[in-house]
């Protein structure tokens, strides 16, 4: 009887356990939809609280927010990350009522809301519920009232966060200087008085606190900032006059300045001690990534005879000269091989893929490749390296690219490498170093369009025809649409659009290159030389839109049709102000009907003129100065579609016969 009862007490203990596994195998595939199904429910439930929600009227239960194949979202402004709901982009959309964040912080992997350029009012939102939060922006709203520091306490993740253009009143709350990893804050143009706190984070990039009624000492971690910055306040120190005190302080200060005298002194005497042992640093030191076997120096060209990218670059800054010195100019010599540098033994991470249908090889074959510099731009210096299998690459080295983390540069470049389409060349794989970064990628035979508009014309080259310069035009905003429509998160997804990064293979296709780089460059470098920061919106208000890119679209246009480099204008001392679109509006008569502003070599293709001048006038459409009339990318892109090589006679565009919103649109810029 005992002996049946163990048994009969084994089975059950058995059929328990195995009741146990089978519980565990069907959680793991009932959770992953269970986890769908809440996201969906959790959408729907915050979107109860936004009023003329129609930027969520194609979000249902019938189909998930996010495809988990693809990673892309199948519901309108919804930010997708490995299939899951990583972030809303609700911007531009009139929206009003409140963000309710008592339903966002049960999405798991929520870390970004944009709610920019809406009329949302009352209070801020306690956005401590969305602990693992790290951006948020909710600039150009109606918000209002102070904010308590519990309203961002223990957000440990945050990491940009802008208030800009809204009527926020009271103190600055102090917990803003204690946020670890905060690197963005912008509360300009608000009601907030009193000091400024104490900041002590290490990594603060982007601040603005212009225009409140703030008063009082500029904090000491803030001092370095412009002063843009912190104009329109009553604030001294920092860039400002120092601030009046007492006797006693002011003594004290001399004191403390005294003593940082003496440290600063003390520790250039150090570091010249130590730039001197340098100097006797072994051989065998790991060094900076060396420069590619044989590669030549400066002017170097690629066998094309093509102007490089340094010579262009000049051009662009008005030295068109470039090219003739460089024909007059011996060539350069290889100025270091690799087989000889024992610091090439000391690299030893390896090349990170981006793509997986590509065959793999390692930096040192990079390093031993035969190689001659295309030239050097804002980055750094660009390397074709001839592999030893025959395969040609393109190396690109970046210096200046250490605005994130080593963690988010990792997350941003797969991002990068999940793109794909024809009018961009991918970037096939990646090499990081805190100094310094590669990006590779395939070798395109053929030059740049900034040679082909302006390289080809010096050295008595023919130039591109008008059909060709359209099927260009389409290409160029076809992979700009398709960027903007894969980087939702980004402000531009492109960011630095320009001729010499629009290369062409020998059909003459574009192909866009060093897009959707501006998150991970270094912020003042970014905006010395990038081509985002060179429009209207930022030299006025010191801020890019989403529209940004349609602006370097339009001036691309108008370089294509005119012929004229569009950095030329600024260099010829006619203000400020002045960019290829104030050029073309100011030689055009009032209706548009006489118009010399077309490149002569374009003009061989008959019955053309009013195709060129349709175009002519989506690209001032695309560079208005009034955002709210600017076209956005997807309207500039239907109406270029529109284009067609020859006027037609059933469809005839003259410049008397285009439709009237065309003549508005180019008379309001």
């Amino acid at each position: 009887m005992s002996v049946a009862y163990r048994y009969s007490n084994h089975n059950r203990h058995h059929h328990h356990h195995h009741l146990l596994i089978l519980f565990v195998l069907l959680l793991q595939v009932i959770v992953p939809i269970k986890s769908d199904n809440n996201e969906a429910e959790i959408l729907l439930r915050f979107s109860k609280s936004l009023q003329k929600n129609d930027a969520t009227a194609n979000w249902n239960t019938k189909v998930s927010p996010c495809d988990k194949k693809t990673d892309r979202p199948n519901w309108d402004n919804v930010i997708c990350e490995n299939g899951f709901v990583f972030g809303l982009q609700l911007e531009n959309k009139g929206l009003s009522g409140t963000i309710d964040v008592d339903a966002l912080k049960d999405l798991p992997n929520f870390r970004t809301i944009s709610v920019m350029n809406n009329n949302f009012e009352g209070p801020i939102p306690n956005l401590s519920k969305l602990a693992g939060l790290k951006t948020a922006y909710f600039t150009n709203n109606k918000f209002s009232g102070q904010i308590d520091n519990s309203f961002f306490e223990g957000m440990h993740w945050l990491k940009k966060l802008h208030l800009g253009n809204n009527q926020i009143s009271g103190k600055i709350p102090s917990v803003f200087g204690q946020l670890p990893k905060l690197t963005e804050l912008r509360l300009e143009n608000n009601k907030f008085e009193g000091q400024i706190p104490d900041f002590n984070q290490e990594r603060l990039i982007d601040m603005n606190f212009a225009n409140n009624s703030l008063q009082g000492p500029i904090p000491h971690g803030l001092a370095s900032l412009k002063p843009s910055a912190f104009e329109g306040n009553n604030l001294c120190d920092g860039p400002f006059s120092k601030c009046t005190s007492e006797p006693k302080v002011a003594l004290w200060t001399i004191i403390l300045v005294v003593i940082a005298v003496a440290a600063a002194v003390a520790a250039i005497v150090v570091v010249i001690i130590i730039l001197r042992r340098g100097k006797q640093t072994p051989e065998t030191e790991t060094r900076p990534i060396p420069t590619p076997s044989g590669a030549a120096a400066g002017g170097a060209t690629n066998q094309t005879g093509a102007p490089s990218a340094a010579e262009l670059n000049k051009m662009e800054q008005g030295s068109n000269q470039a090219i003739a010195a460089r024909d007059q100019s011996p060539e350069g010599t290889a100025v270091l091989n690799t087989n000889k540098r024992p610091e090439v033994q000391a690299v030893q991470q390896k090349l990170l893929f981006l793509k997986d249908d590509i065959e793999k090889f390692d930096l040192p074959d990079l390093l031993k490749a035969s190689a001659e510099i295309l030239g050097s731009g804002v980055f750094g210096s660009t390397y074709k390296a001839a592999l030893s299998r025959g395969r040609v690459m393109v190396v690109k080295r970046f210096r200046q690219m250490n605005n994130v983390g080593k963690e988010d540069f990792h997350e941003h470049m797969r991002r990068i490498g999940r793109l794909s389409h024809k009018n961009l060349l991918p970037v096939v794989a990646y090499y990081y170093r805190k100094e310094e970064k590669l990006l590779v990628s395939e070798y395109v035979n053929n030059v740049s369009l900034a040679v082909h508009l302006h390289g080809n014309k010096s050295r008595g080259q023919p130039s591109l025809d008008w059909p060709t310069r359209l099927k260009i035009v389409k290409g160029v905003a076809k992979g700009l649409l398709y960027l903007y429509n894969e980087l939702p998160s980004l402000t531009a997804p492109h960011g630095h659009l320009k001729s010499s990064n629009v290369l062409l293979n020998e059909s003459y296709e574009p192909l866009l290159t060093d897009y959707a780089l501006l998150p991970v460059v270094n912020l003042e470098h970014a905006q010395e030389h990038m081509i985002a920061y060179k429009s209207p919106e930022f030299k006025h208000n010191g801020r890019i839109t989403r529209k940004n890119d349609v602006w370097t679209l339009g001036i691309l246009i108008l370089e294509m049709l005119t012929g004229k480099f569009p950095s030329n204008f600024l260099q010829q001392g006619k203000g400020s102000d002045t960019d290829l679109a104030t050029w073309v509006r100011s030689v055009v008569n009032e209706d548009m009907t006489e118009v010399d502003v077309f490149e002569k070599e374009m003009r061989g293709t008959t019955n053309s003129e009013g195709e060129m001048m349709k175009l002519l006038k989506i690209a001032l459409g695309c560079c208005d100065l009034d955002m709210k009339k600017r076209f956005d990318i997807k309207e500039a892109m239907e109406r270029i579609e529109e284009v067609k090589e020859r006027d037609g006679d059933d469809d005839f565009y003259s410049t008397r016969g285009l439709s009237d919103d065309y003549t508005q649109v180019s008379m309001n810029i």
